[in-house]
């Protein structure tokens, strides 16, 4: 399994970025996906998943702010984060799993890609 990600940068607080992340050399499209950060200093953390039915779950520090998403016929997986502020300043990655909440528990079937790089500050 290969992960990609893309669309991190830098932005003001209360800006917006979308973060994408293509997957292949995964035959079974009923898996769990989702991002995680890690911000300087510290250990990497769930963000949110998404289920192959569409079932979202997020970090309370999200909630409200990102909307995860995925395209099953492009395996591709959408981070939308809105009203970002210094606090989200990380390095994103996405990974997978085969079942409902293992994820949230560090509980991942890849490798990690090389994350994207998301900055806010003023």
């Amino acid at each position: 399994v290969q992960l990609v990600e893309s669309g991190g940068g830098v932005v003001q607080p209360g800006g917006s970025l979308r973060l994408s992340c293509g997957i292949s050399g995964v035959t079974d499209s009923h898996y769990v996906m989702g991002w995680y950060r890690q911000a300087p200093g510290k250990q990497r953390e769930w963000v949110a998943s998404i289920s192959s039915f569409r079932n979202t779950d997020y970090a309370t520090s999200v909630k409200g702010r990102f909307t995860i998403s995925r395209d099953t016929a492009t395996n591709t997986v959408y981070l939308q984060m809105n009203s970002l502020n210094p606090e989200d300043t990380g390095v994103y990655y996405c990974n997978g799993a085969s079942g409902w909440g293992e994820l949230q528990r560090n509980n991942f079937f890849a490798s990690w890609g090389q994350g994207t790089q998301v900055t806010v500050s003023s």
